[in-house]
């Protein structure tokens, strides 16, 4: 493979697995490991080497979280109709348990694929005594079951990361042959409030799907007030071969205080991606925050055509709930 985006790769993975090494002479191509079949029941163990199928890095899964997919485009054999807060009927949706993989990004891929999809997306709120009020662990992502193309490689040290060694160790005797540290069994416990992916949301309109995952980040007292923060990961992937260029967002953000607030704006995180069929996905996560315990966001993104035409693509409609359980801030990299 010529490195990071490569397209064909998910539909016809050669036997290696290679990436560009720069030499005065110009780019070559080495092996860096082998594929496998991917699975197609049953999960992925900590340690499997993977390529993401879709933005094309090289990845390591650090552990699984089992969420709940809403899918939109899956008919659901409930006919009653039922109100929701978007204030028009529509089918109920049943959510079905999925696989998702917490992952490390090989540092290597991520100037390749930072046009496409943030390498920084993992934030938490920092603690209290930080002027900050966000920060980020770099090359930390989330990625699907079907996003994983698995690959063996015989490094020891496969993966550049900065908590690739301080997470997981090499074992030669187990399969894969990298395991668990207790730093990082210790980290995902002490975490675990903060990281939790739980349900993810997914609806097409038109070709373009759009799949959110909203995460709870904590609360904090801001002028004797709570202030609940959420984090959500947005994937836009075009489905068809018609390039089509995002153009303004549409949030309407309802709080359980009673508030409804609207939100109009050029694009999003300051760009206005295209899709092709050569890069048909961007993913980018966003903030949101409410003086109350729980909400609801929906909305619609305005792509255009190439002979100037708009259409509307829906945002389906999540949930923001916060954990009732929490005690202490995330801690991050704290150990």
């Amino acid at each position: 493979l010529p490195g990071p985006g490569a397209g064909s790769a998910s539909a016809h993975p050669p036997s290696y697995l290679s990436a560009p090494r720069n030499r005065p002479e110009g780019k070559v191509l080495e092996t860096v490991g082998v594929f496998e079949a991917p699975k197609q029941h049953g999960k992925y163990e900590t340690g499997q080497l993977f390529l993401h199928s879709v933005f094309g890095y090289r990845g390591i899964v650090l552990f699984p979280w089992q969420a709940r997919l809403y899918d939109r485009d899956v008919a659901s054999p409930v006919t009653e109709k039922s109100e929701n807060v978007a204030g028009h009927g529509s089918k109920e949706v049943k959510g079905k348990t999925h696989t998702y993989y917490q992952v490390l990004i090989d540092a290597r891929d991520c100037p390749h694929i930072s046009q496409r999809s943030q390498t920084e997306a993992v934030t938490f709120l920092a603690n209290h005594d930080d002027s900050r009020a966000l920060y980020a662990i770099p090359g930390l992502d989330y990625v699907s079951h079907e996003d994983i193309l698995p690959y063996s490689s015989t490094d020891q040290v496969p993966i550049q990361h900065e908590l690739f060694e301080r997470f997981l160790m090499f074992d030669q005797t187990k399969v894969p042959p990298f395991v668990a540290r207790d730093t990082l069994c210790a980290w995902q416990e002490k975490n675990h409030p903060w990281l939790e992916l739980s349900d993810v949301h997914r609806e097409t309109t038109e070709n373009i799907r759009v799949t959110v995952i909203p995460f709870y980040m904590g609360m904090r007292e801001a002028q004797n007030s709570h202030v609940y923060w959420w984090r959500y990961c947005i994937r836009l992937e075009n489905l068809d071969s018609e390039v089509v260029q995002l153009r303004e967002r549409h949030w309407r953000i309802f709080s359980l205080s009673g508030t409804l607030e609207t939100v109009r704006g050029r694009g999003v995180v300051g760009r206005e991606p295209v899709l092709s069929k050569e890069q048909p996905a961007f993913q980018y996560s966003s903030h949101v925050s409410l003086q109350a315990s729980s909400g609801h966001m929906w909305g619609t993104f305005r792509f255009e055509r190439p002979d100037g035409s708009h259409f509307d693509v829906r945002i389906p409609p999540f949930s923001l709930e916060s954990n009732k359980d929490e005690k202490t801030p995330p801690s991050g990299l704290h150990w």
